[in-house]
């Protein structure tokens, strides 16, 4: 078998075989296929698309390229979410805790931001002390005790995926939605999971502009769920404006503590709920996603949830202190509410432009490598629909100095389009794909 065979019978709109996809992952992973081989390979791939059967194939030869963590002695069923990213979406740091506070374990590895997307790794950092490189024996211990983790992915999970996305990223192919589906849903399957409630995003804040491309990708991912005998559901959600209020890391993890307190934005509370009650049906936790709900509306209530989120940080050696009082937690030096401009109906906050924006101050990294400022950041204070006054609060801003401010301000407030006629709100979920 050979390379290049492989490389023209994909050109050439051809399916691969199981074996052929194999070869060419192992021989990709190990050196002996070269990088230019690899990449004319993916090209390929995004040209002439991948079948079901071979995106399944492609996301097991990921898988068994290193480690495959087996969670089944800890718990009866591994569940965990993913999503596709976004700007705001601080959902992991609310769902996590008050799904595991409905008696179902959650065990989660999760990532870092990259581009205008926030990385749920960054904003836990902003807790002094709280760890994310869990050994694969402390990852098992502590979902056994207490029944939730979240932490880094380590390096011996599908190295394969590495490989391959950093070859994507110099060579034009990110956006091959077999590529992506396979990189997501390998990571996932070598992590343990057996059921995965998938949030796709799609607008402006997301990586899927259209319904047609982020319905494709979701359906995709479910195909190899099924394929590959493990479950999976998948949300379409809105990304048109950001998630909630906060963007920034450190601004995201007291919103989320807000919300585990009762105290969260009504969307973001709902966004939450969507996903939480897919998760419990899904690991048979509950038979019906009413009862689900119903189960998840009381954990976020009595408290339950906010508890859980604090065993979570204390078993992962976060500094409790700083959660318990969240005032304490960074603050930037340059902290100012800006107002409306304009009188009339917001038709648009440009979760992109939001996003942006928020990785300009330093909350995000424009390039892989650079450090992190946890204090910046921004609050939307309105919602696409909502009507207001000029000299109404629009947005606040969190800058490390008053140049910052400054550019960021034009910037957000570019972000905000305005209609003199009514304007319905966003819906926070567009489609089920299961």
């Amino acid at each position: 078998m050979r390379a290049v065979d492989i490389i023209i019978k994909k050109r050439d709109r051809h399916e691969l075989s199981r074996e052929e996809i194999n070869f060419f992952v192992e021989g990709f992973t190990d050196g002996s296929i070269p990088d230019y081989q690899a990449a004319a390979w993916t090209m390929a791939v995004l040209i002439n698309g991948m079948t079901p059967q071979e995106t399944t194939d492609l996301t097991m030869a990921m898988v068994n390229s290193g480690d495959v963590l087996d969670l089944s002695q800890v718990v009866p069923l591994a569940v965990d979410k993913h999503s596709s990213g976004g700007v705001g979406d601080k959902t992991t740091l609310v769902v996590e805790p008050l799904v595991a506070a409905c008696g179902l374990p959650v065990g989660k590895m999760s990532g870092r931001g990259l581009g205008f997307s926030g990385g749920t790794l960054d904003k836990m950092e902003s807790i002094p002390g709280f760890r994310v490189d869990l050994t694969t024996e402390e990852f098992l211990s502590q979902l056994d005790q207490i029944g939730l983790v979240l932490t880094g992915q380590s390096a011996d999970l599908a190295p394969a995926d590495g490989k391959f996305y950093a070859l994507r990223d110099v060579s034009g192919t990110v956006n091959s939605i077999p590529l992506i589906a396979s990189s997501i849903m390998s990571k996932k399957i070598a992590s343990g999971a057996q059921a995965i409630v998938l949030d796709v995003k799609i607008g402006l804040g997301a990586f899927m502009e259209t319904q047609e491309e982020a319905r494709n990708l979701a359906q995709l991912m479910v195909d190899i769920a099924h394929l590959a005998d493990r479950k999976a559901v998948a949300l379409i959600s809105d990304m048109n404006q950001p998630l909630g209020r906060a963007v920034g890391n450190a601004l995201e993890v007291k919103e989320a503590i807000d919300t585990l307190q009762g105290k969260g934005p009504d969307s973001f509370v709902f966004h939450c709920l969507d996903v939480a009650e897919q998760m419990l049906v899904l690991g048979e936790a509950f038979p019906t996603v009413k009862e689900a709900r119903k189960s998840a509306e009381t954990a976020l209530n009595d408290g339950s949830a906010w508890q859980k989120f604090l065993d979570l940080v204390r078993a992962q050696e976060g500094d409790i202190d700083y959660v318990k009082h969240p005032d304490k937690l960074p603050k930037a030096p340059v902290i100012k509410v800006v107002k409306s401009p304009e009188t009339g109906y917001l038709s648009q906050i440009n979760a992109r432009i939001v996003g942006e924006t928020a990785v300009g101050l330093g909350a995000g990294r424009e390039k892989k490598g650079d450090q992190i400022n946890h204090a910046v950041g921004v609050e939307i204070l309105r919602e696409v629909g909502d009507q207001i006054k000029a000299g109404d609060d629009l947005f606040i801003l969190h800058a490390q100095d008053q140049a910052e401010f400054d550019i960021a301000q034009m910037r957000l407030i570019k972000a905000h389009q305005w209609s003199e006629s009514h304007v319905d709100p966003l819906p926070l979920v567009y489609d089920i794909v299961s």
